[in-house]
């Protein structure tokens, strides 16, 4: 797994249209849309070496730890990332590694935002610009 995280004043979303992906989310008035402010954005990608390590979530989890505990945020939005050049895994693992990411994190106590999986989306940020402002991981 990897991600970007940016440290963001606000993040609003809205799905635009179905991406080439043949699993997808359906859409509703809860997920079409959202927004949160003063907010972790997690843009992650989910590789097919994950599909083999039982500890994905455990590990991610440590990592993201750490940085809302340096920045006292208990927001975070999950975004589904295709973009960092690792080798995917399956549209359906990651659905569902981005699922079981989110409820573990809403467990302790976390307000998480996830827009739906296949879909563009437009977004709108504004990111923050402080040395933690801007991490990346690679989870291995």
């Amino acid at each position: 797994m990897r991600f970007l995280s940016f440290h963001c004043e606000y993040f609003k979303y809205k799905a635009t249209k179905k991406s080439r992906s043949p699993v997808f989310e359906e859409l509703s008035s809860e997920n079409k849309q959202g927004s949160l402010e003063n907010v972790i954005v997690l843009f992650i990608s989910v590789e097919k070496r994950d599909e083999n390590d039982e500890s994905i979530i455990q590990k991610s989890m440590s990592e993201i730890e750490k940085i809302t505990k340096q920045l006292k945020i208990f927001n975070i939005v999950i975004l589904s990332f295709a973009h960092l050049f690792g080798e995917l895994s399956s549209p359906n693992f990651g659905l569902n590694t981005l699922k079981t990411l989110a409820s573990t994190l809403k467990k302790r106590k976390y307000n998480v935002m996830r827009p739906p999986f296949g879909w563009f989306n437009e977004l709108e940020l504004k990111a923050k610009g402080h040395p933690l402002s801007r991490i990346s991981r690679i989870i291995d």
